[in-house]
């Protein structure tokens, strides 16, 4: 099995108050499923074992300014983007675009663009090409 070539992706958030409820339902909503919580932290893995495993943290910096990085996730399928768009809008994610095709990336990349309640933008995209 090939390695996960990332160990963790930890995320800056200016506020916890204003974010955990949106990644307690995001998160688990593509495939980290398992959460920690501390006051100083907050992380959640997929199933498996490190180093393949992978893991999101969040932490709190409350002079935090969100940028124009974007981090993508990759689904299985067109009705998984669109399931999880359906939980991300619910769970309080602002600037959503999509979910749509977007053919100047490849004919078949479809995706949700959207940014979390303190602005981190994020992407959940499936593609076959």
């Amino acid at each position: 099995m090939p390695r996960n070539p990332f160990f963790h992706v930890d995320v800056r958030v200016r506020n916890f108050a204003e974010v955990t409820d949106f990644y307690r339902a995001f998160l688990p909503a593509i495939g980290f499923e398992k959460g920690w919580e501390s006051d100083d932290w907050k992380g959640y893995t997929a199933e498996g074992k490190f180093p393949e495993l992978p893991f999101f943290a969040f932490t709190e910096d409350p002079d935090h300014r969100a940028n124009a990085n974007r981090i993508a996730f990759w689904v299985s399928g067109q009705g998984e983007v669109d399931r999880v768009a359906a939980i991300i809008r619910k769970a309080g994610a602002i600037n959503v675009e999509g979910p749509s095709l977007n053919p100047e990336y490849s004919p078949d990349y479809y995706a949700v663009f959207f940014e979390d309640p303190n602005g981190n933008r994020f992407e959940v995209v499936h593609r076959e090409t």
